[in-house]
């Protein structure tokens, strides 16, 4: 008896993904004549705790769009591969002496399996891993086109684009940098074809330096010391590391870094042209922080020395009261008199040890330190006083603010704060500017200066001209953006193609690449403070060292799309073939926290990439969805302060408790199993419990789904349930794929219900195939339709959790009517295959084909089964419904109204007399006046 009852799917699913296996359904071809589809997911860092049910979230939505876009005759690309470069597995090797690569591969092992039980259609020989040679590879390849290129402003009609070094250099051999109009260091001179030739290779090289995209330079960079290694903003925050929680100060440091504010226009422009979601545009839009303004000099009232600030209000500059420079500012040694010097001091050792973010987002938070040094307003002639702030940085603008108290809130409040005066330059009263989160005005300026009485923008033109006489500025159009520090001092990532001869960076040749990762006797850095690679013996580059740290986490990840196109090649990164067939990602799902991460330096190398003339996509997804995240039930226990007592649920406010996170496997429902909860911890052993109707009941609430809060719902179990297409269609049956949901396991049961039923609808009572070849009716073909097209509507628009509703709608219509008609149930599988592969492809096979469901076609819907040919029409005497009547939607007025006339009911009514009037409103209503 084929019961769709556990052993069944079981056994149906283990057969379908042996199957799928051995056939090769899967494997995608770079050579077709059918439209391509290219569907990717954001690749898994593979960590020890394997997989959660809300990690496959993304992954079911884009293989229900696989396997829809399949059907619908693409040739599709959806693989799957690991982000394995990280810091987990180095701190495990750290601990534990293991080599990063055995806990990287035996994680890696464990994902396949887990994503394998859900069914997912990965081409698996297409797999990249980040941390493999053969593909670290490509990516020290990338390295050395990004060290071989510098950015050229008047190239691409004004756009600007990345161009060989050796274009550069042979124009200084013939000019100089005169005619080169580049972004490079802020402080490059100007030379002549003399002076470079006079050069000698070190100094050459230092040249270069300034122009190249990857570039090596002193960086403040957060150093954390306890890991050995420097981190990014997003792994710090208030002042220690995410992982560990260790202390981390801002230091200079020399570093590779990436030239990425050369592409900001073009990032930020480039924006307007892909549908991503909108916050995550914004995101970007604010990281890149385009500023359209003016530069200029306030020299110090004594000394020669001079401060550059950058604002995009110079029409203000009347109410500039302070001036702000960052604590790190080149002058801040020199300008700080003596009276000033231990308070300046102090706050700037301080200050150097907050991550930036914290410094930019902290907004509540004032303080600074007064220098003791003056500036000269250019346009008024008044002393201004020289303070420092951390909210001003040195890598953004000049590292100075002209303050303006009266149209800046953050300039407002440490004016109040320090009692520093306030001068309103903007029309209206100045109390006005104690508002919360007030603007400045746009009225005219009522100052005495020379800009009285201009609109705004008048005023700003008429102060950049003046500036521009007096040459103390000159317009500029600045970003908040700053070049991305590319190196970390650590071990598991991906080595430099870098040696030194003489102090100079060299590129080792091409045909010896990859430099591979050597062995070392410890994962830690050495005891002279050397990254980790330090340790390496012998390891050199014919004679020369080899950088000693690696690439930082976002490397790999930063071009690994195009590496799926052609992924065995060992001539090439992927073949001109292959890269012009599958050109960039239709649709690209992911978390949002990547927004200015990865999303930013994978936009960002792929334009170089094109500019070089390795690829030909401008941006390398054309539709991003953020899946939302699965959040997690805790269960809790309430421990009465002080003692040794927990206290059920419903009594806890008799008392002052602390809740106290239960591991869920405890909980059934919201009851404990009080003896599994004594013998989880030794603190646990001897507690006493006051409970309620001879029960523990827990407590419970929403939070991420995380091993800390022992509220981990594992995939497998699940599969092992309830099966994996019962898993996946309840994972989209959740709610909308962006928003945020709990996981409720009550809920699932609904899910495998359909499913069953759905399975008995091709079935007699005695569980054998029951299908027949009789013609459906209207009303069999009307629920076939619209279903076909709600479902390929829903697909199109990413409204999965409707979808499935869809489904349930139609299998409960279907089993009312008892419709077993394979004209019905064919189409209607295939429709239901993208969800549930694995029934589907059972069910398939037992009506008779003998290839998979994955070659067959979706079904179109015809809108001619969902237009209505006739209507039910209540018929109302004297406005109270008596009897309902079915007319066909074409029948004239005078036919219904005689029908209605002689109806039995009618007549009983009139008592066989002719109504006073008969109203018959066409496809509503028929209204009889007696």
């Amino acid at each position: 008896m084929a019961e769709y009852s556990k052993d069944e799917i079981k056994r149906i699913e283990e057969k379908w993904r042996m199957k799928w296996q051995q056939n090769g359904v899967y494997k995608t071809d770079n050579h077709s004549d059918k439209p391509k589809y290219y569907v990717l997911d954001m690749f898994p860092y593979p960590s020890g705790a394997g997989l959660h049910v809300g990690h496959p979230l993304g992954y079911i939505a884009s293989d229900i769009v696989t396997r829809y876009k399949r059907l619908k005759g693409f040739n599709v690309l959806h693989p799957m591969g690991f982000d394995a470069f990280g810091l987990p597995a180095e701190q495990y090797a750290i601990q534990t002496g293991q080599h990063p690569r055995v806990t990287t591969e035996k994680n890696m092992a464990t994902y396949v399996a887990q994503l394998s039980k859900i069914g997912f259609a990965f081409d698996w020989d297409r797999k990249v891993v980040t941390s493999d040679p053969s593909y670290y590879k490509w990516t020290q390849w990338i390295f050395m086109q990004l060290f071989n290129a510098w950015y050229d402003r008047t190239a691409n009609n004004k756009v600007g684009k990345a161009r060989p070094m050796t274009e550069l250099v042979a124009e200084l051999e013939k000019h100089g940098n005169k005619n080169i109009v580049a972004v490079c260091d802020d402080e490059t001179p100007t030379i002549t074809a003399a002076q470079w030739t006079a050069f000698n290779e070190i100094e050459k090289e230092n040249f270069l330096q300034k122009y190249r995209i990857a570039y090596l330079a002193e960086t403040m960079v957060n150093w954390c010391a306890a890991l050995g290694t420097v981190l990014s903003n997003d792994e710090v925050k208030d002042g220690v590391s995410e992982r560990g929680g260790y202390p981390v100060e801002r230091i200079k440091m020399l570093q590779w870094n990436m030239r990425i504010s050369a592409y900001a226009e073009r990032l930020l422009t480039g924006l307007d042209t892909i549908d991503w979601p909108e916050p995550i545009k914004e995101m970007q839009r604010n990281w890149i922080g385009k500023s359209v303004g003016c530069e200029l000099d306030f020299k110090l009232a004594s000394g020669d020395d001079s401060i550059r600030v950058f604002t995009t209000r110079i029409d203000t500059i009347y109410g500039v009261t302070f001036m702000v420079i960052a604590p790190e500012h080149e002058l801040v040694d020199k300008i700080t008199t003596p009276a000033q010097r231990e308070e300046v001091t102090h706050y700037v050792e301080v200050a150097k040890n907050r991550s930036e973010r914290e410094r930019m987002s902290e907004v509540k938070r004032i303080s600074g330190a007064f220098t003791g040094a003056y500036v000269i307003n250019p346009f008024n002639h008044e002393k201004v006083p020289v303070w420092i702030a951390d909210y001003v940085l040195a890598g953004y603008g000049t590292g100075a603010v002209m303050a303006v108290p009266s149209s800046d809130t953050r300039d407002y409040a440490f004016a109040k704060h320090f009692n520093l005066p306030v001068v309103d330059v903007l029309e209206g009263p100045t109390s006005d500017i104690t508002k919360d989160n007030f603007e400045p005005k746009s009225g005219k300026m009522i100052n005495s200066g020379s800009l009285n009485g201009l609109p705004w923008q008048d005023a700003i033109e008429k102060a950049l001209q003046h500036v521009e006489t007096l040459g103390i500025g000159t317009r500029k159009v600045n970003y908040r953006m700053r070049d991305a520090i590319f190196g970390r001092q650590r071990y598991w990532g991906e080595p430099f193609p870098v040696y030194f001869d003489k102090g100079i960076p060299k590129l080792v040749d091409e045909k010896d690449l990859p430099v591979t990762l050597p062995e070392i006797d410890a994962y830690k850095p050495t005891e002279t403070g050397e990254p980790p690679l330090g340790r390496a013996k012998g390891w050199n580059y014919k004679g020369h060292p080899y950088e000693l740290t690696t690439m930082p986490g976002w490397a790999g990840s930063s071009w690994y799309w195009f590496r799926y196109m052609d992924p065995k090649n060992d001539k090439v990164f992927a073949s001109k073939e292959a890269l012009n067939y599958w050109k960039d990602v239709d649709l690209y799902i992911g978390g949002s926290e990547h927004a200015t991460g990865h999303l930013l330096y994978s936009r960002f190398w792929c334009k170089v990439m094109k500019d070089l003339g390795y690829v030909s996509p401008e941006e390398p997804f054309k539709k991003l969805i953020n899946q939302g995240h699965i959040q997690g039930i805790s269960k809790l226990a309430y421990r009465i302060n002080g003692t040794n007592k927990f206290v059920s649920y419903n009594l806890r406010k008799q008392y002052e408790v602390t809740p106290l996170h239960v591991d869920i496997t405890f909980v059934d429902g919201d009851v404990l199993d009080v003896e599994k909860f004594r013998n989880w911890r030794d603190d646990l052993k001897n507690i006493e419990l006051i409970l309620e109707d001879g029960k523990y009941i827990c407590g419970s609430e929403v939070d991420k789904m995380s091993k800390r809060y022992y509220n981990v719902v594992n995939p497998d179990d699940m599969v092992e349930s309830y099966g994996a297409d019962t898993l996946r269609m309840y994972e989209m049956f959740l709610g909308p794929l962006e928003l945020s949901k709990p996981w409720n396991t009550n809920g699932i049961d609904g899910v495998f219900k359909f499913l069953r039923r759905f399975w008995n609808l091709f079935h007699d009572n005695q569980g054998n195939i029951n299908v027949s070849d009789a013609e459906p009716s209207r009303e069999e073909l009307k629920v076939l339709h619209k279903t076909l097209k709600k479902i390929a509507y829903d697909i199109e628009h990413f409204s999965f959790n409707t979808s499935v509703s869809e489904f349930m709608i139609c299998s409960n219509e279907l089993s009312s009517m008892k419709s077993n008609k394979r004209a019905i149930l064919e189409p209607l599988l295939i429709t239901l295959a993208p969800f549930a592969p694995h029934i589907a492809d059972e069910l398939w096979e037992k009506l008779g084909h003998k290839e998979s469901i994955l070659y067959a076609s979706f079904p179109q819907y015809n809108e001619e089964y969902l237009t209505e040919s006739s209507f039910e029409y209540p018929i109302s005497i004297n406005g109270k419904v008596r009897v309902k009547m079915n007319f066909a939607l074409d029948m004239p007025k005078d036919d219904i109204e005689k029908l209605v006339i002689a109806s039995e009911v009618v007549q009983k009514w009139t008592e066989g007399k002719a109504p006073k009037k008969v109203i018959v409103v066409p496809g509503r209503i028929v209204n009889v006046v007696i």
